[in-house]
């Protein structure tokens, strides 16, 4: 019994998400409790009545004592998970036993995090962002509730069935020579022919990368466009799998397969044997392998908007507008675009003047005034004339354009006139003010489908549909081997050198990829670890040392050793130079039980600590890497730590590294 929502301070849900056992529950509640004739309450009522008692003691507490419970479970063992985010009450249940409190916490800031994505600075105010999440449109309401929940659907279930959101890391499809080509096709080619169309209608494809379920075949980025960050590249996926969802067991042949692995003569001629090998480019698959059918032309509808962080030489701009155009080549293939809008300059404007006024009001209500709340960069004196000419080039005639003007003229008026009250408390309501109306004229330059119909905003449906055919026309030969190849990404063939050895994933946190074994678990299904309940067994208790490893590292240990039954875990983080030389361990960072879950998608902990180890490191290139082993609890703990040395080392050769 599961549920999510997030509420007002006066109990309005602004959303809500439930399984079909918690919503049986509220029925089957507030139905009995109703009188003979009586019409039904809304779900969304009855969620509200439910939740009231909790979210106003909750809203009394920080009143009344400038705190509040985060985590609390009921006699009937439900857990109950809140956390404030400005004005939104974000409420995560769990009454089946299934998740934990830092599952719950870890679902609340992923929600979060893909409301970012899709709302941009619009959620940095409260009152904006109520009223995006529930419109007064009944209809419109209920379609976006509804995409909402589909998202959070999709993650849940990629959570809790693939190792890359188990671990917050994107997977690459392991296939040097393709992954090349593909590279170098969407960079001479494809994106070149897009941008230099007149179709394109003044975007500019920033981002092209190509999707094997939820895989990586290939990922370009045009020589202007800043690095996409590991949590918006998740966020992503997520929605190319809402979009395309990949059935993974259907028509599956992965076992009838044959794979030919190739071991070069002098390879076999060392001692030390490789662990396992990647399978070799010229695989030619069997006339059997997996039939996939035809999928009709793109849906020429407008892309979906999402705001992505960018890096600039100037600093770091969260959610910065992009399109995203998601084109699916057969099922389970996806070609996603990501475009720069013309009008994405504005977006770096607005974020510059917000920041000046949050950090001026931040000043202000720790009750530095004068000359000292001005100190912080940007400061109000730097941006006050960017400003005004900002306001001057979106012109008078709009009513949020208006608006803007009015509360920037009283603002001036009260904060650099002689007569005014300068930079006192009394400014932070017009802090505050100035803050909603740039984000209402975010909304309006990003949110809101404005213009003439006639001048087109997007990539035309022909240009979409020639990106397609270009991509189909290259890949039609690889679309099986592909298929097949993602299921089984890494085939472990041999054990001579780690006897015992059962599972590993092996994570690059600098560039927020990993590597590992396959976990297949259908009875159909062949992998490493065997079918069925056996493979299915492992995989059980390879996302509970996940989750071990990270309360532990939560509590500042970077190494984790473990024995459960039969089996012995191992889990290790460390740091090396650019040369991969391993740097000298530190005293880690240790968290709140409350703190935001460790990961990359609902919080990038690992940049944070990679920024924390690098200060003792300066002028270096530091990165960090985790590993993660499973082996048999029969094999000697020395012998196990020396095979998680030697692993690590043949995982990241540059030879044999398929992340590089």
């Amino acid at each position: 019994m599961k549920a999510l929502l997030i509420t007002t301070e006066s109990a309005e849900v602004l959303f809500h998400w439930t399984d079909p056992e918690f919503q049986h529950n509220i029925q089957q509640q507030y139905g009995a409790a109703q009188e003979e004739g009586q019409r039904l309450p809304d779900f969304e009522d009855s969620i509200s009545t439910l939740l009231a008692p909790i979210i106003i003691s909750c809203s009394s507490m920080v009143d009344r004592l400038g705190d509040s419970y985060t985590c609390f479970t009921t006699e009937n063992n439900h857990i109950y998970v809140l956390h404030q985010f400005d004005e939104c009450l974000y409420i995560a249940v769990n009454g089946d036993g299934e998740e934990g409190e830092d599952d719950l916490r870890r679902k609340i800031y992923v929600t979060k995090k893909m409301i970012e994505v899709l709302f941009g600075m619009v959620t940095l105010s409260g009152s904006l962002i109520r009223r995006e999440l529930r419109p007064q449109d009944t209809k419109q309401r209920a379609h976006l509730w509804k995409h909402l929940q589909s998202l959070l659907d999709t993650y849940n279930h990629l959570r809790e069935n693939d190792q890359s959101f188990l671990v917050e890391a994107v997977e690459r499809l392991i296939h040097p020579t393709l992954c090349e080509q593909c590279i170098e096709f969407l960079e001479r080619r494809l994106v070149q022919q897009l941008n230099s169309s007149v179709e394109r209608a003044g975007e500019e494809v920033q981002h092209a990368f190509i999707l094997v379920h939820t895989k990586l075949l290939a990922f370009y980025s045009s020589r202007t466009a800043s690095t996409l960050a590991t949590s918006d590249l998740l966020v992503l996926i997520i929605m190319a799998q809402n979009m395309y969802p990949s059935n993974m067991d259907q028509d599956d042949h992965t076992s009838e397969v044959q794979y030919i692995f190739f071991v070069p003569p002098e390879k076999q001629a060392r001692e030390d044997t490789t662990v396992f090998e990647f399978v070799d480019p010229d695989i030619h698959m069997a006339e059997d392998s997996l039939h996939t059918l035809d999928v009709p032309p793109p849906d020429p509808s407008t892309p979906h908007r999402v705001f992505l962080e960018v890096s600039h030489k100037d600093g770091l701009y969260p959610m910065m507008p992009h399109s995203m155009y998601c084109l699916p080549l057969w099922p389970g293939i996806t070609l996603v675009l990501l475009t720069k809008i013309p009008t994405s300059a504005v977006a770096a404007s607005v974020y510059m003047f917000l920041e000046a006024f949050a950090k001026l009001e931040k000043r202000l209500s720790e009750g530095q005034e004068g000359s000292s709340a001005t100190r912080s960069q940007p400061t109000i004196h730097d941006i006050r004339s960017k400003l005004d000419k900002f306001i001057k080039v979106l012109g008078p005639s709009d009513i949020q354009s208006a608006q803007l003007q009015n509360v920037w003229s009283e603002f001036k008026n009260r904060a650099f006139s002689r007569g005014g009250p300068g930079f006192s408390t009394d400014l932070i309501p017009w802090c505050k003010s100035m803050k909603t109306q740039l984000c209402g004229i975010y909304r309006q330059c990003f949110l809101i489908d404005s213009g003439p119909a006639d001048v087109p905003r997007k990539l035309s449906p022909t240009l979409q549909e020639r990106a397609q055919t270009m991509l189909q026309e290259k890949l039609i030969d690889w679309k099986d081997f592909l298929l097949v190849k993602s299921k089984r990404n890494i085939t472990m063939v041999s054990y001579p050198d780690f006897p015992g050895l059962i599972h590993f994933i092996c994570v690059d946190r600098s560039t927020g990829q990993m590597i590992a074994p396959s976990l297949n678990v259908t009875e159909r299904t062949t992998s490493e670890l065997g079918k069925g309940p056996v493979a299915q067994l492992i995989k059980n208790k390879v996302w509970r040392l996940v989750s071990t490893t990270r309360r532990y590292l939560q509590k500042g240990y970077s190494t984790v050793t473990l024995r459960d039954g039969d089996f012995y875990f191992c889990y290790f983080l460390w740091f090396e130079n650019e040369t991969g030389y391993k740097l000298e361990a530190v005293e880690m960072p240790v968290l709140s039980d409350d703190s935001a879950p460790i990961g990359m998608l609902a919080w990038d902990y690992y940049r944070k600590l990679l920024r924390y180890y690098s200060k003792s490191h300066q002028g270096e290139v530091v990165k960090c890497y985790e590993l993660l082993t499973v082996h048999l609890g029969v094999i000697p703990t020395d012998i196990i730590l020396q095979h998680c040395r030697q692993l690590a080392s043949k995982l990241w050769e540059p030879s044999r590294n398929p992340l590089l």
